[in-house]
């Protein structure tokens, strides 16, 4: 409520010019307070018709308030120089700053889990790495534990599934079998898992090493063992063969060249490599098709219906869908052989650099999978924690005039803690998100998880580049591919049914 503050002046005693000099010793009349009692009122009228319309400017802004303002609103009011801050609603030049200030402060909340103190466990495997962003811990003591690995327990403890194998051949492998059994977490060559394990990495392959020349007389390469595959593979490779592709084979299966040589070096002499996998299955691409980016050869693919996803740049790989294919992909090999320049073009991103779906993909497990495993695990126990009501209590934005500022955290993919970035109803937008969050980092001087990973040909400067920034929580699959805002209402609606949202960024 508003007060007024009395502000009191001394009285003198005055001698009135014009009185007799008989009269001059006798004291002026003094004022008597209730004189001023009429302008005391009409100044208390004054404070009152100015306090109620105050408080009516107030009260039709509430009224504009949305149900979840008001929900997420503190009661205490305190008194500023212009607004109130129990509506969420501040001055900017108080003492109490900015709406940005102000939902850094009433936004905080202190986890009751310090990770650094007591981090995540898991049970089951020894595993090393050179660092984690959250405190991580593997073994075999079964003790307190966040996950084990292992068939599902009934202690209530996460189980974990991990498996780098065809879910053809291995049933539980399939993300709909793991959950029918029991386990909570998944971790296949799925990029639909929730931690997915890849066969690539730039640590483990070193993609970017230079091309040779190609030498041998046959077009293409092979290393076929198990001649049982659950696939086409052995169809295809005689049906190139009958479509008259010089092929030489190493492995167990039709071999005509000696076996006994170094894979990726005996590759790097050919145009073409057969990367044949046992199966058919998304996202499962084994070191095949890797070895063959490493060896600067086309891989022609027999395997995952979606591999043009890893592919390093468009028109790079060459895909046998199904054994029909093969003869208009036999054609494309022979005019590639037979012209220079067209093959040059497949293999550009040797020499120019990948995608950046291809960095962003492969960047992906610069962070060991047992680290992500943790962030994964600490991520579920924080958002169990913020379904409390200290949680529930956060603003998480702040309305100044006609103006509200949206408070929302990111974190770059393979991170765990989170960063700040406020947007403003003004330009709320994906622009302006993507704008914020490189301001943001740029100012922390982040360096990418990345950065120490990637071939140094391929680390770009110090500048940050936005990949794609995604709501935490979603698979990689999504993320790297299906997740998109469906524009900027979409966006909108999504901070406004999220309070504090969470997002994950990719650089690349």
């Amino acid at each position: 409520m508003a007060m007024l503050s009395n502000q009191r002046g001394s009285r003198t005693e005055r001698t009135q010019e014009g009185l007799p000099a008989s009269n001059s010793s006798i004291p002026a009349p003094k004022k008597r307070w209730s004189n001023l009692m009429p302008l005391f009122v009409a100044l208390v009228v004054i404070a009152e018709i100015g306090f109620l319309g105050r408080l009516d400017i107030v009260k039709n802004a509430a009224m504009a308030d949305s149900w979840a303002d008001v929900f997420y609103r503190r009661r205490e009011v305190v008194a500023v120089d212009d607004l109130e801050i129990g509506t969420l609603r501040i001055d900017q030049n108080s003492e109490n700053g900015s709406c940005e200030e102000w939902l850094e402060r009433e936004d905080a909340v202190t986890y009751s889990r310090d990770f650094s103190r007591e981090p995540i466990t898991v049970v089951g495997a020894e595993q090393e790495w050179r660092s984690c962003s959250v405190g991580c811990r593997f073994g075999f003591d079964g003790g307190n534990s966040d996950a084990q690995f292992g068939s599902p327990y009934k202690d209530g403890t996460a189980s974990v599934l991990r498996s780098m194998e065809s879910a053809q051949y291995y049933a539980e492998n399939n993300i709909a079998m793991a959950r029918r059994r029991g386990y909570d977490i998944v971790m296949t060559t799925s990029l639909s898992s929730d931690v997915p394990v890849g066969y690539f990495s730039w640590a483990e392959y070193d993609i970017m090493a230079p091309a040779q020349p190609k030498t041998e007389a046959a077009l293409a390469a092979a290393f076929i063992s198990n001649c049982g595959a659950r696939n086409f593979r052995l169809q295809a490779l005689e049906a190139l063969e009958k479509e008259n592709i010089k092929i030489d084979s190493y492995g167990g299966c039709h071999r005509n060249r000696d076996g006994n040589v170094n894979k990726v070096e005996a590759l790097k002499r050919y145009k073409f490599s057969l990367a044949f996998e046992n199966s058919n299955e998304e996202d499962y691409v084994t070191e095949k098709f890797f070895q063959s980016l490493v060896a600067g050869s086309v891989p022609v693919v027999v395997g995952a219906p979606n591999i043009e996803d890893f592919a390093p740049s468009p028109g790079s790989v060459l895909h046998i869908k199904e054994i029909a294919d093969v003869a208009s992909v036999a054609k494309t090999m022979r005019y590639l052989a037979e012209n220079p320049e067209a093959y040059n073009e497949s293999v550009r991103w040797k020499y120019e650099g990948p995608s950046d779906s291809f960095k962003a993909l492969v960047d992906m497990a610069a962070v060991h999978s047992s680290c992500r495993l943790c962030i994964h695990l600490a991520t579920m126990v924080r958002e169990r924690e913020e379904k409390s009501p200290d949680f529930k209590k956060r603003p998480c934005k702040c309305t100044r005039g006609s103006e509200t500022v949206y408070h929302i955290y990111v974190r770059e993919r393979g991170r765990f803690e989170m960063e700040s970035v406020y947007l403003r109803s003004s330009n709320l937008t994906l622009e302006a998100l993507k704008s914020a969050v490189l301001l943001k980092f740029t100012s922390l001087n982040h360096v990418p998880v990345w950065k120490e990973e990637r071939p140094e040909s391929i680390r770009g400067d110090t500048e940050l580049k936005v990949y794609r920034i995604y709501p935490v929580g979603l698979t990689q699959r999504q993320a790297l591919y299906t997740f998109r805002f469906n524009g900027d209402d979409d966006f909108r609606s999504h901070l406004e049914t999220n309070p504090c949202a969470k997002f994950e960024v990719i650089f690349v």
